[in-house]
């Protein structure tokens, strides 16, 4: 537990707290608390404010990984946004996986920005033409190069005060990044995750990072399903931009927009107004989505 008068403190929760059904994280990194700290140094968190938002999922099943339970995992509390870092190469842009995080995000009701990191690899024209779907849609994009140095003031300015959860896949260069943006950050952050890591089914923990310019950044460990707490699939056209203002002019009101006639998001994505490849997203997430849902019951 991180204070202004006595810096970090180790707490519990008080027994209370824990009394009756639970079904979400009781406090979680981000979480607003007070504590009583006691003559030993260590405290006992007495309350817990109500959260703003949550970067949350299903708590997947203790056995299955492709399973979910009906409890909610809260990998951040009250987040004030989060950037999604990928690469231009050195690996291949995954828009897929990106557009999976995005739902995560809308439906978290969490602002979301976009790092492209690695310019130096391509083309600046290259990478505009690969993520300019998501400029188009409304999304903020950041162009940097932890190499060259490109783009980290903005980002910096970004960061500036503000609580943000950063994450990314393995080999976008997130610790370089980490590394250019502050000395020794993203050996930090690389520190925790290795030593909060270990074996295929440990509980991977998350961390708060002081930036000294001001502001916090909150690493995620790696998320290995989408399963959206207390959401049904035919939920997820609200969480992508271009296909929700489309719903309402659907014939039906419980249209998949799948295969329906007089379907506003299938006229769209014929006349070029939504991407094949964010469609293609949207299907695929609905079936993953709608499978998870299934054997939860």
């Amino acid at each position: 537990m991180e204070t202004a008068d006595h810096g970090r403190v180790v707490c519990q929760l008080a027994g209370r707290l824990k009394q009756g059904p639970v079904e979400s994280d009781l406090a979680a990194v981000g979480d607003r608390v007070t504590i009583t700290i006691h003559p030993d140094g260590s405290g006992t968190i007495e309350t817990v404010a109500e959260r703003e938002r949550v970067f949350s999922r299903a708590r997947p099943a203790p056995t299955f990984r492709k399973t979910a339970t009906d409890k909610e995992q809260v990998w951040v509390a009250n987040p004030d946004q989060i950037v999604f870092v990928m690469a231009t190469r050195e690996p291949e842009p995954s828009l897929r996986k990106l557009d999976r995080f995005l739902v995560v995000a809308e439906r978290n009701e969490i602002p979301a920005i976009i790092c492209i990191n690695k310019i130096d690899l391509v083309s600046f024209a290259k990478a505009e033409e690969t993520f300019q779907i998501y400029a188009d849609i409304g999304y903020s994009l950041i162009f940097v190069s932890a190499k060259d140095g490109d783009g980290l003031d903005e980002l910096r300015q970004c960061l500036h005060n503000k609580l943000t959860v950063l994450a990314g896949s393995s080999g976008v260069g997130k610790s370089s990044l980490l590394n250019a943006l502050e000395p020794g950050l993203g050996l930090r952050v690389k520190a925790v995750s290795e030593a909060t890591t270990k074996g295929m089914h440990t509980t991977r923990h998350v961390e708060l990072f002081a930036l000294e310019g001001g502001g916090y950044l909150v690493d995620t460990p790696g998320i290995r399903s989408l399963a959206l707490f207390d959401m049904e699939h035919g939920e997820l056209d609200a969480y992508f931009r271009e296909i929700a203002p489309l719903v309402a002019d659907c014939q039906f009101s419980d249209c998949s927009h799948t295969h329906e006639e007089k379907c506003a998001v299938l006229r769209a994505l014929a006349d070029g107004r939504i991407s094949r490849q964010r469609y293609d997203s949207y299907l695929r997430l609905r079936e993953e989505h709608e499978s998870l849902h299934k054997s939860a019951y």
